[in-house]
């Protein structure tokens, strides 16, 4: 038995033409099971306001839509803030720092976070992972007035425990709630939604600091920042817990019903013994974060004022909106799922050896003496030869999100089962973290910014090789809900589709 295939045209019209077949077997909702499902709960009913259609308040689009501004006000600022170059800065080194001290402990917290986020239920990991970036953000506000260091850092290092219990929630929700015939599609939901975050919050330095010159940003914008991040925290509690998400068709999301520290433990063992192949990603993972530190610092930081490097990170930013829509659409387009994820990897690589390319030609022009000398006058929007390294600085933001979308569908066609996708988030993140953290070392220590964009380049290519095997021999075009099962407490009835669609049903409503 394969797992049930909703319609492409949106999860809010096909619930609101869905009658249940039975509730009787719903463990997820025991206390309510025998009634209807309209009478069972209103998270259940969906909503219309005139000519537009709200997804029941329990339905996977909804959910996917609250997790989405969650991290549109929490990592997205945080994305604005790292977009500066420096953290907003004279100088990238405390902000390196930092980035060190979070990346070293989200690397060792990701890792393991699914593990914790199974056990301790999504709304607590990504409120909790919110306020890990209200607490960094303010640390900068803190350092604009006293320049100690150590603030900064200290923030960092929590951020990385909190930031990985936070991603390693998201990434379980937007690889398991939809169904496969829509993955891409949430996947580029959620990646148009958070990066839409990081252009409004680069909206915030280009506005405040728009007829400034200077290096550093000033405190307006880390208040700002700091107010997004705290409602983004709160935000989180509004999320339904997993148990109670409940798909078009009926179905539910594949958990365990009873999770203990010693189960979850056992799990992350027990998916790196049934899936190893997924370690042929893992250099994918690696690179996914890879690239930042050149971008932002060696390219954005090195060469242009404040103002410019804001603009530069709306454009960065808008730029992964585009990406992620083109990408996430495509994934969802009608061939074999196996003959998508194929054509995905080739388009990858020809993106890499195209927009890298361009990256070698202009990194040729310049090197660290040279910008770091006294005197040193860097670009601004009005400096002519400006529009050409713009356009790179755009397509490296659309490769950014291609990358992204990429990994979590790879990912996300490998199972369904939600328990599991926690742990390959929390493997995605971890391993990421610890690329990230490698890199803002060597960038701490002043490697040669060529050295540092031949580390990209070379990177990405090599793990798109690497990950070729798998794509070409472990993406189904389905996975039957037997699999599925297979890692969890529960059985096939109590997950499978329990609703029928009947076209007059559509009328009544």
């Amino acid at each position: 038995m394969t797992t049930t295939v909703t319609s492409e045209k949106g999860e809010a019209s096909a619930i609101m033409a869905a009658e249940p077949l039975s509730s009787s077997n719903h463990v997820h909702d025991a206390g309510e099971a025998g009634q209807p499902l309209a009478r069972r709960a209103w998270r259940y009913r969906p909503h219309r306001i005139g000519p537009i259609k709200i997804p029941a308040y329990a339905s996977p689009p909804f959910q996917l839509g609250l997790v989405s501004f969650v991290c549109f006000m929490c990592p997205g600022m945080f994305n604005a803030v790292q977009g500066l170059g420096g953290g907003g800065q004279f100088s990238a080194t405390t902000s390196n720092n930092s980035n060190v001290a979070l990346y070293s402990t989200f690397s060792v917290v990701g890792f393991f976070a699914g593990t914790f986020a199974n056990r301790m239920g999504i709304k607590l990991s990504l409120s909790l992972g919110g306020l890990g970036y209200f607490i960094y953000i303010a640390s900068y506000l803190s350092y604009n007035h006293n320049r100690n260091p150590g603030f900064p850092i200290f923030a960092g290092a929590l951020l990385g425990v909190c930031a990985g219990l936070l991603w390693c929630a998201q990434g379980a929700i937007m690889m398991s709630y939809p169904p496969e015939a829509s993955k891409g599609r949430y996947i580029s939901w959620f990646w148009m939604i958070f990066n839409l975050g990081a252009v409004l919050g680069s909206l915030i330095p280009l506005s405040q600091n728009i007829n400034s010159s200077s290096g550093a940003v000033n405190d307006g914008t880390y208040i700002g920042f700091m107010v997004l991040t705290f409602v983004g925290a709160a935000l989180a509690w509004c999320l339904v817990d997993a148990r109670h998400v409940q798909r078009a068709d009926g179905s539910h999301v594949v958990l365990m019903k009873h999770p203990t520290w010693q189960s979850e433990l056992m799990g992350l063992y027990e998916t790196l013994k049934s899936d190893t192949w997924v370690i042929f990603l893992f250099p994918m993972f690696l690179a996914s974060n890879w690239f930042y530190t050149y971008q932002f610092n060696g390219v954005n930081l090195a060469k242009f004022n404040v103002r410019t490097r804001a603009l530069n990170g709306v454009l960065y930013w808008s730029s992964q909106i585009i990406g992620a829509y083109v990408f996430g659409y495509a994934l969802d387009s009608r061939v074999r799922r196996s003959i998508r994820a194929q054509g995905a990897w080739a388009a990858l690589f020809v993106l890499t050896m195209a927009i890298w390319g361009g990256g070698y030609a202009w990194q040729k022009q310049y090197t660290r003496p040279e910008v770091a000398a006294e005197g040193y006058v860097k670009m601004d929007w009005t400096t002519s030869g400006y529009v050409g390294p713009m356009f790179l600085y755009m397509f490296y933001g659309f490769y950014d999100a291609a990358w992204q979308t990429c990994v979590y569908w790879f990912m996300g066609a490998l199972t369904n089962n939600g328990r599991k996708l926690a742990n390959f988030a929390g493997f995605y993140k971890g391993i990421q973290s610890a690329g990230a953290a490698i890199i803002f070392r060597i960038d701490a220590l002043e490697a040669p910014y060529m050295n540092e964009f031949a580390s990209c380049w070379g990177l990405l290519a090599g793990s798109l090789l690497i990950a070729l095997p798998l794509i070409l021999m472990k993406v189904r075009d389905t996975v039957p809900l037997e699999d599925d099962i297979k890692f969890s407490d529960e059985t096939i009835e109590e997950v499978m589709p329990t609703l029928r669609h009947e076209a007059h049903d559509e009328k009544a409503h």
